[in-house]
């Protein structure tokens, strides 16, 4: 492996470590307005990973590349099915179980 491999593995590990320490950290309350920031940065890392994938050059770089457009688009549609099911706690409840028309 070259020194640059190991550096960037690196940035990687402390990256997914100080995330999960971050995100672990958060009050409760303050679930549903992260998970809205959190979308904004993960359509900001669909793009890098787009950008990456179409810089690809050997096999192996475009199988990678591809996957983190993969995973990226899962993290961002999970995120907002996630923030959107959140939300709906809080929307009002209609008389009755908002089964229908009443006669």
């Amino acid at each position: 492996m070259s020194e640059q491999t190991v550096i960037l593995f690196t940035y990687f590990v402390l990256a997914a470590f100080i995330g999960f320490e971050v995100i672990s950290n958060v009050p409760t309350i303050l679930h549903t307005p992260l998970m809205s920031g959190s979308n904004a940065i993960h359509g900001i890392i669909l793009v890098g990973a787009l950008l990456i994938a179409a810089n690809a050059q050997t096999p192996l770089q475009i199988v990678l590349g591809l996957l983190a457009v993969f995973m990226a688009t899962v993290n961002v549609v999970g995120g907002f099915v996630v923030t959107d099911r959140m939300l709906e706690m809080f929307k009002a409840r209609q008389p009755g179980g908002g089964k229908g028309k009443e006669s």
